[in-house]
């Protein structure tokens, strides 16, 4: 498969949904992938990335950065609170705060720095004990202490379970997201991106269909 695939395909998945594929922003994830095929993407036009590490982030996209304009960078995997520093410096959207304490860190970086990227609050939807995220029913108050701090907060994400049928998951999400007076629904992987615009995903994370099986754990 590769990005234009990917492309029709969300574009398709809209179609039927009645949306316009503008609403739909790709984040291509990188994370672990050859600077090669990284490069490749890029080089074809796409602008919006997704990377799980801010250190791994941290040895790569700078020169790219360089190289490429209007390059929007999305970080999907857990932050912990040493690492906000550099995740406010390097990225535009932050996908996974899921606790006070890391949206205070944050806030007070970012007026530091004069830099705030754009926030979605995770949500664990299926209350996995292993996995991060707020649990549903703590997401109101979340989202308005965030508020609270002055943060930009832009939607909601969600991991669904594997063994579950996602549709309920993005539901969920999709009401508290209401709820709330948000838009963004970052929800839909390489398996199941197309019912996540059926329920009203904004963002949608792509990876392996993009570039290929990984290369790294």
């Amino acid at each position: 498969m590769s990005l234009s695939d990917i492309t029709a395909r969300i574009d398709a998945a809209c179609t039927d949904a009645n949306r316009a594929p503008g609403d739909v922003s790709l984040i291509a994830v990188s994370k672990v992938q050859p600077d090669a095929r990284v490069e490749a993407v890029l080089q074809s036009g796409h602008r919006i990335f997704g990377e799980n590490r801010v250190q791994e982030a941290q040895g790569k996209w700078p020169a790219w950065l360089d190289r490429f304009n209007g390059v929007e960078l999305h970080l999907l995997g857990p932050l912990q609170s040493n690492k906000v520093r550099p995740a406010v410096e390097l990225f535009d959207v932050i996908h996974t705060i899921d606790r006070p304490k890391l949206a205070r860190r944050i806030a007070d970086i970012a007026q530091e720095l004069g830099r705030a990227p754009r926030l979605f609050v995770q949500v664990n939807t299926g209350a996995e004990p292993q996995k991060a995220g707020v649990l549903p029913d703590g997401v109101d108050a979340l989202v308005a202490e965030m508020r609270g701090m002055d943060l930009s907060v832009t939607g909601l994400m969600c991991i669904p379970p594997v063994e579950d049928d996602p549709a309920p998951h993005f539901d969920l999400l999709a009401d508290l997201a209401a709820r709330n007076g948000l838009d963004g629904l970052s929800m839909g992987m390489s398996a199941d991106f197309e019912t996540a615009i059926a329920h009203g995903a904004t963002h949608v994370r792509v990876g392996s269909a993009i570039f290929g099986a990984r290369t790294a754990a």
